[in-house]
């Protein structure tokens, strides 16, 4: 399983007919067990790049290439759950044929299991976006794409999911593409790192991280944190 990335261009024109340039000369690839991480200013193109990518735009320049019939699981900004729906129907309607031991792993990973018959309504947003993350590991992806899926949260509760969503990964060997603005995520949780430029986007720096993710020491995260935030990208 691989993903090939190519993309040369991606605009569009607004209601007064003025074209907007969103991504240029996008290009990589991600494998079966790695993490990718796009890391980028505000409003340069990545929620975008990540719609072409999960095949919700098809309207660009280029190519993206990945094995046919890939179970795609998405996790976008929003938990975008069905209010009517409890927490466990919301989880099974995008996987109704989710073992019931997987499921309850699933929500035994997350700290969900005391909340399967809630609704949204009666959820933080901590907790709906632990669902959010069920519902796309429970379809077993083997495309997995995560959309700022720690944003909003403070600090402990980030780092609690984060672990979660680490160990949730390293269960499966999928293709996993996240998105955030934070370096520490990215160094703790990606292998392979593409640093792009304001709009339109274009990758200036890729960091392949060789330790594996398990082995990575406070040390080490510290480090490679500190070289990486270092770097003068506006002159790349």
């Amino acid at each position: 399983m691989q993903l090939e990335v190519d993309i040369k261009g991606k605009s569009f024109e607004n209601a007064a007919g003025k074209r907007h340039d969103v991504l240029d000369r996008i290009a990589f690839t991600l494998s079966a067990g790695e993490v990718g991480v796009v890391f980028g200013p505000s409003g340069c193109g990545k929620s975008t790049l990540l719609k072409i990518l999960a095949g919700l735009d098809r309207n660009y320049l280029g190519r993206v290439v990945h094995s046919a019939g890939a179970r795609l699981g998405m996790v976008f900004q929003e938990p975008r759950l069905l209010p009517w729906r409890s927490v466990e129907e919301n989880v099974r309607l995008a996987a109704p044929d989710v073992a019931d031991g997987t499921l309850s792993t699933l929500f035994d990973v997350l700290e969900l299991s005391a909340h399967r018959s809630h609704f949204p309504g009666e959820l933080s947003l901590g907790l709906a976006r632990r669902v959010a993350l069920a519902r796309a590991f429970a379809v077993e992806p083997d495309f997995l794409i995560l959309d700022e899926p720690l944003a909003s949260l403070d600090n402990a509760l980030a780092g609690r999911l984060r672990d979660q969503i680490a160990a949730l990964v390293a269960s499966r060997a999928m293709m996993t593409l996240l998105v955030t603005h934070d370096l520490d995520d990215a160094v703790r949780l990606g292998d392979r790192l593409l640093f792009l430029s304001a709009r339109p986007a274009r990758i200036l720096h890729v960091e392949t991280i060789t330790t594996p993710r398990a082995a990575r020491s406070e040390q080490d995260i510290e480090a490679l944190k500190s070289r990486l935030s270092q770097l003068d990208l506006a002159n790349m």
